[in-house]
């Protein structure tokens, strides 16, 4: 093969491959060259990649055929090895192509995260061997989703990490964009699986992107959001199947408050929880949200009824996936306490109206409530935020809410 001499003259980009887009090797060789146009333009590429299509799905039931409770140290050291081969394959393709590459995991990098495993947040990234890399010439390419901790146990980043590792490489690298290319071209107005008018967006603010991918939206994770906005660091959403532009998230301007709803999200991943008749006195909400902060349960809407004859009821949304195991914490919790007991139901939804300009604009809240009833959908729960208003429902009329409010506020025409 011939060796391509590329001039680094351009910006220094940091491209994210989603699983889908480095599903088997014909995808990995059109990612590499991909990533040779953009390194053929002059530009520093650092590329983040995922595992393979459904590797990381694959592990998962690999573990659950072992023991339904697998160890959250030793299910780190077997999920981090996906994006492992992804790596190699990928330097290996750009070198087959002329382009000098070299490939490191996440704990190579300095990617130095807590020791909390399977969900770990990251502390800090050293990046010294990237821009060393990157000095002499190279592609660099990272393992997304994993990193380690301090004492050098490996962990991962949770559900969508490699989008984490993408945007806090572009941070810590003060990379001119970070591009996130996955099987879809930009961010929309909805789900357009279930809402085929859709309008793709130009541009989203921070902040309502950040309220879309933790309200539901799956394109981005919400804590990549998180690390961009505090950092400043403009990310492009894009397709790696199509040469279209994406969406650019980056930082609110005036022009987006005139639009008063930018998107509706849904997510269907909740479970409603309820601890019945608990004693309505001082300390006992710390008490029940303490127990389950302490085993990394994240818990999102939280409504406690009026006190009746000294008693409450309090209900709570959380991930479905950590249902199962807030019931065994609660359970505890509850006798100690003095409760009824606990109840659960996995058969909820959670639905959004996302938009900054419901900031300087009234009624979003009556109008969203009106359109759900109007369709015959009670609603459970209700939280709201500058600017969005979520409501839980029953999930088998999720896909109604969502095409009803994305009609009622118009959002498949352009502003």
């Amino acid at each position: 093969r011939t060796s391509v001499r590329v001039m680094f003259t351009g910006l220094l980009i940091v491209q994210k491959y989603g699983g889908s887009s480095v599903a088997d090797p014909e995808k990995i060789k059109s990612v590499a060259r991909r990533v040779a146009e953009s390194a053929a333009q002059g530009h520093r590429v650092v590329v983040v990649v995922s595992a393979m299509g459904k590797t990381t799905d694959a592990l998962v039931a690999l573990a659950a055929a072992i023991t339904p409770t697998p160890d959250p140290r030793e299910m780190d050291m077997l999920l981090a090895t996906g994006e492992q081969v992804t790596i190699g394959l990928l330097a290996m393709a750009l070198q087959s192509i002329g382009y000098p590459a070299c490939s490191f995991t996440g704990p190579q990098v300095g990617l130095i995260t807590d020791e909390v495993h399977t969900k770990a947040r990251i502390r800090r990234i050293s990046a010294e061997r990237i821009g060393a890399a990157l000095a002499v010439g190279k592609i660099v390419v990272v393992a997304g989703f994993q990193g380690m901790t301090e004492t050098g146990e490996i962990t991962t980043l949770g559900r969508g990490g490699s989008d984490l590792t993408g945007v806090a490489l572009a941070a810590a690298l003060k990379a001119d964009v970070c591009e996130i290319f996955t099987d879809v071209d930009g961010v929309y107005t909805a789900d357009p699986n279930v809402v085929p008018e859709a309008r793709k967006l130009a541009r989203v603010s921070y902040d309502e992107m950040l309220e879309m991918a933790s309200l539901g939206a799956t394109v981005l994770q919400s804590r990549s959001v998180e690390f961009a906005k505090k950092y400043g660091v403009p990310v492009h959403v894009r397709s790696t199947f199509k040469p279209d532009p994406g969406t650019l998230v980056t930082r609110e301007d005036d022009s987006m408050e005139e639009v008063v709803v930018t998107g509706i999200t849904h997510d269907r991943g909740q479970a409603k929880v309820s601890i019945l008749r608990v004693p309505d006195r001082p300390g006992i909400a710390a008490q029940v949200f303490g127990a389950l902060g302490a085993q990394s349960i994240v818990v999102d809407m939280i409504v406690q009824n009026i006190s009746r004859d000294g008693f409450t009821d309090i209900s709570f949304t959380l991930p479905r996936a950590d249902r199962a195991r807030a019931e065994q914490v609660l359970a505890i919790v509850a006798k100690d306490i003095g409760a009824a007991g606990v109840a659960a139901d996995d058969r909820v939804a959670k639905i959004s109206v996302v938009g900054v300009g419901m900031r300087s604009h009234a009624g979003v809240a009556a109008q969203m409530f009106a359109i759900l009833s109007k369709d015959g959908i009670n609603i459970q729960m209700i939280s709201t935020s500058e600017i969005a208003v979520s409501c839980v429902i029953e999930d088998k009329y999720t896909e109604l809410a969502v095409r009803a409010l994305h009609d009622a506020f118009d959002l498949a025409k352009e502003p």
